[in-house]
């Protein structure tokens, strides 16, 4: 049974087809990718989730197979995604020192790896702190759950959604269309998931959240109400109670009440109909608007020609309006048109405005360290000072970034309602891509910890009491008393234990100005190279935006001008000739006309950001920054 997407997708081959006849490569070229991208639509979900949550067995559970490696102790350390194959397989994906293997990304080399070896690469045991250097792996299973195009990705957890670890799951995000965050039910919410939640609805369109490991605390059901009432503060997002061990019993056993009970058939049910089905209709959208703008391309140019031949006498008005357009054309993709003059000031002001955002919110954090330095002495707690700063600093850049992802995607939407009235697709761009910002920061200096050895205050105190016992000495031998006397004793005694107060003192105050000169001189190395990251990143939107819409201006004129150019031709087409053209386009505009009626009209309203988002042909667990662009 041919689906709605067969049908899209063979009337994009005809159309791309008909435009590479009618010499337009341009425009089957566009088609092509077009068609890529609805044969592999490659439909993302990221589980997440703080260290030994439950998510890889939750994966397992939704495929029914051991993919992911489990272990008491930390398991992940290596991106894992789950997809579909008819055979299974696994691959290890590492950074190429050459040209790299994977057609999908040149500078990367994909290796097949024997399946029941994956934990050796994938794992913390088998790989801690993934010290092989692989980027990512792929596991490849014959599951129906996965046939559409579902793609699970096992994410490595992180100590913390405020760690500079996160950074990178937060990273991941803008490649995903849809984002599992894993809580297992032992506690509430804690403020860092809460936060995570949040911004992770900022950037992904379709976010829920999962219970896990009810099997093991009977008292979930409390726990899930007040997750519940954390959700509702966060926004609208949807929470499944689920137990991984129950679900692979009850497929080993093949009880349907055991599996009912398992929780999973909700979360099922949701991956298909709010992800996969969503995903379907967004994937057909973008073809939708790809035909349609091709089609009537074509059909411009063809219908003008077929005008001119008919109606000669009407010839020189028809030149008259096409030369005019194609004036208003050039203009249009010139500098000086206004999506153009829109978008190059709105990058001026975005990269000032984030510039002063990322600088406000790391001298916060200067200030409230600094603050803590002078409440104590920084030594004996600089490792906690230390990871403070790092959780308060990742999370600042964090923020900032899915700030400018906000602002960049609102700007690409004001460009595209200046270029075309809402009907254009963006192109997708990543902005909050934090993978690798902090990477260039050196770490924390290390302080005196101010903890003095027993010789060194001995010597401290003898050298504060020796000036005490022979000042008092000096004066006592006047009145006939030795140097060395009761009185010069306790003098010294109370002289070196004012000199010890006063070296400690001296030396808590070096120690605080040193900390805080070490806290500004990392807020002032942060804040130098999260802004140089920024401002690449925004030059990517700029970039971006420009080639997109600027293609599209270049079809256009190149459509205008093809038509004008055959408008003068067809004016002085002889009559043996003109007869056979005039047959040839009537064919080929009916042959338009009929592989438009094919196209499906749907009238779902899809948001243009997740239209982009599904548009963009981009792997999830590459790092590094994907400027992606929509043909």
């Amino acid at each position: 049974m041919r689906t709605a997407g067969d049908t899209v997708a063979e009337t994009v081959r005809e159309v791309g087809s008909l435009a590479a006849s009618a010499g337009r490569a341009d425009l089957a070229e566009r088609l092509d990718q077009t068609r890529r991208r609805l044969l592999d639509p490659g439909i993302r979900v990221i589980v997440v989730g703080e260290f030994k949550q439950g998510k890889s067995k939750l994966i397992n559970a939704l495929v029914n197979a051991p993919a992911c490696p489990v272990d008491d102790d930390i398991a992940t350390s290596v991106p894992t995604m789950v997809g579909y194959a008819p055979e299974p397989s696994a691959w290890i994906l590492e950074r190429s020192k050459g040209v790299g293997t994977d057609p999908r990304n040149p500078g990367i080399d994909r290796r097949e790896i024997p399946l029941e070896d994956l934990a050796d690469f994938v794992s913390e045991r088998g790989n801690p702190g993934n010290e092989r250097g692989i980027l990512s792996a792929e596991v490849l299973l014959p599951r129906e759950i996965l046939k559409g195009g579902l793609q699970l990705v096992d994410s490595p957890g992180v100590g913390g959604f405020e760690s500079t670890n996160a950074l990178t799951t937060l990273a991941a995000l803008s490649s995903a269309h849809a984002v599992l965050m894993v809580s297992d039910a032992s506690q509430e919410y804690t403020e860092p998931e809460v936060q995570f939640l949040r911004h992770a609805m900022r950037i992904s369109p379709n976010v829920a959240a999962v219970l896990a490991k009810t099997d093991l605390y009977p008292e979930w059901r409390e726990v899930e109400e007040i997750d519940r009432r954390h959700l509702l503060d966060a926004g609208d997002v949807p929470i499944f109670a689920v137990s991984s061990d129950l679900r692979l019993l009850a497929a080993e056993l093949q009880d349907r009440t055991l599996n009912d009970d398992s929780g999973f058939p909700a979360l099922v049910a949701h991956l298909r109909r709010e992800v996969l089905g969503r995903a379907e209709v967004i994937h057909e959208r973008g073809a939708v608007h790809d035909l349609l703008s091709v089609i009537d391309q074509l059909t411009m140019s063809m219908r003008t020609e077929l005008n001119a031949l008919q109606n000669p006498e009407d010839t020189p008005r028809m030149i008259a309006e096409l030369e005019a357009a194609k004036a208003s054309a050039d203009e249009f993709r010139g500098r000086s048109a206004r999506w153009q003059v829109t978008l190059t000031d709105g990058i001026a002001d975005l990269v000032a405005d984030m510039e002063h955002d990322v600088r406000d919110r790391l001298r916060r954090v200067m200030r409230e360290a600094e603050k803590s330095i002078d409440e104590g002495d920084p030594g004996p707690i600089w490792d906690q000072i230390t990871e403070w700063l790092d959780q308060r600093v990742a999370a600042a850049v964090a923020e900032t970034f899915v700030w400018t992802d906000e602002r960049s995607t609102w700007l690409s939407e004001e460009v595209a309602d200046l270029f075309s009235k809402g009907e254009t697709a963006l192109p997708a761009i990543d902005v909050h891509d934090t993978q690798g910002v902090l990477d260039p920061v050196e770490e924390i200096a290390g302080l005196d910890s101010g903890q003095l050895s027993a010789g060194e205050k001995i010597y401290i105190g003898v050298r504060g009491s020796y000036g005490g016992v022979l000042m008092v000495g000096l004066v006592t031998g006047l009145i006939g008393m030795t140097l060395i006397n009761p009185l010069s004793l306790l003098a010294g005694v109370l002289v070196g234990r004012r000199a010890y107060r006063e070296d400690m003192h001296s030396r808590l105050a070096r120690r605080q100005q040193e900390a805080k000169l070490i806290v500004r001189r990392h807020i002032d190395e942060v804040t130098f190279q999260v802004g140089k990251q920024l401002k690449d990143r925004l030059r990517l939107v700029q970039r971006t935006a420009r080639d997109h819409f600027g293609s599209m201006a270049e079809e256009l004129h190149r459509s205008l001008s093809e038509a004008l150019t055959t408008a003068k031709q067809a004016a002085t087409t002889y009559t043996a000739k003109r007869d056979a053209r005039v047959n040839a386009l009537q064919k080929r505009i009916a042959q338009l006309e009929e592989l438009r009626s094919r196209i499906p009209a749907l009238e779902e309203p899809v948001p243009a950001q997740a239209v982009e988002r599904a548009s963009s042909p981009v792997g999830a667990l590459t790092p590094g920054p994907s400027g992606r662009t929509v043909s």
